[in-house]
């Protein structure tokens, strides 16, 4: 009883949290904007400054709602890969959909010189990119699910899933070798991740396809428990492991994959949000840690992003040196603390 009090008093102070670094996300910036204007604007009346209104729902809005679903997909994703894994350092991307990714983007980026006129200029748009970086993880998975088919030992498909990082991060290796240096830039650019270049569209169809990874997650929370123990006992509880198996992989895929197609790839954030959702809920329960890392991937990303506004100047640092300077710490205390993993 005392358990499930304090379970229900961290769920309400996490919305709270989250509630306050939404409106404090949208507030700051470069131009600061008032929170009482930006809820007179949520209420339907006009704003002092109309460039606030501009600034508001045109830009700060759109990327606001992009740090939520990008952390809510890479903390569930990253859930999923420690359990499935049974590691507590399995993270996202450790299946190399990211590396596949990024292999699809410097395919267009890097090699743009070899494709004709026309496909160049069509992936070198924002949807060109997103396309590309989707393929290329998509490439990754069904070459991650077809060698998994003819592996039983679930250990041998991470080891798959990294060998697949290494082979598209060296072919990437060798395109950076011969692009130009403005090439290299807008590669680089892309690698360090954004949540600012969103349009409204863009970010509906992340939430759909976010939306549609995290339901598939949710399907598998009962499996996920009997995991915790091992193959053969899940299997024992009647758990068809072998079904299990994909739709965390095909979530996990869609979740992640999805998140680099749009904003890049974004590190620390699905290693380090479950375990601090399980240091701070004391529990193995997936149905908990399922909610709480939702919130908690929401909250440490919403806060990454605040930092890399860097409020009241006008530079932004990229979200993904914030994330890692923040994640780094973390990932390194529990490391110290293995005793706490679980």
């Amino acid at each position: 009883m005392l358990q499930t009090k304090k379970h229900t008093f961290l769920f309400i102070l996490l919305i709270a949290i989250l509630v306050v670094l939404f409106f404090t996300n949208i507030s700051l910036g470069s131009v600061s904007i008032p929170v009482k204007e930006i809820v007179n604007s949520f209420l339907g009346n006009t704003m002092q400054k109309d460039s606030w209104e501009i600034i508001l729902w045109n830009f700060r809005l759109p990327k606001a709602f992009t740090a939520i679903l990008v952390g809510m997909a890479l903390s569930i994703s990253g859930l999923l890969m420690q359990t499935l894994f049974r590691n507590p350092l399995a993270g996202p991307y450790v299946l190399g959909l990211s590396s596949g990714a990024s292999l699809g983007v410097a395919f267009v980026i890097l090699g743009a010189g070899f494709l004709p006129s026309f496909l160049a200029n069509l992936f070198l748009s924002n949807y060109g990119i997103v396309l590309a970086s989707g393929l290329g993880s998509a490439f990754v998975l069904i070459a991650v699910l077809a060698v998994s088919q003819k592996l039983k030992d679930t250990m041998a498909i991470l080891i798959v899933g990294l060998m697949f990082g290494s082979l598209t991060s060296a072919v990437v290796s060798v395109l950076s070798y011969f692009s130009t240096a403005e090439q290299l830039q807008k590669f680089t650019f892309w690698s360090l991740g954004s949540l600012a270049n969103l349009s409204w569209n863009e970010v509906s169809l992340l939430f759909i396809i976010t939306f549609i990874g995290i339901i598939l997650s949710f399907l598998v929370i009962k499996p996920l428990d009997a995991l915790l123990l091992g193959e053969k006992y899940a299997k024992s509880l009647g758990v068809n492991f072998k079904k299990t198996r994909y739709i965390i992989i095909f979530a996990t895929s869609i979740l992640a994959g999805s998140i680099t197609a749009f904003v890049g790839p974004i590190a620390f954030i699905g290693l380090a949000v479950p375990h601090i959702a399980k240091l701070l809920f004391q529990t193995s329960n997936h149905f908990i840690l399922f909610w709480s890392t939702l919130l908690i991937g929401a909250i440490v990303l919403l806060f990454c992003d605040i930092i890399a506004q860097c409020p009241g100047y006008d530079i932004t640092l990229p979200i993904n040196a914030v994330t890692s300077i923040i994640g780094a710490p973390i990932v390194i205390w529990l490391l110290v603390r293995k005793r706490n993993f679980s």
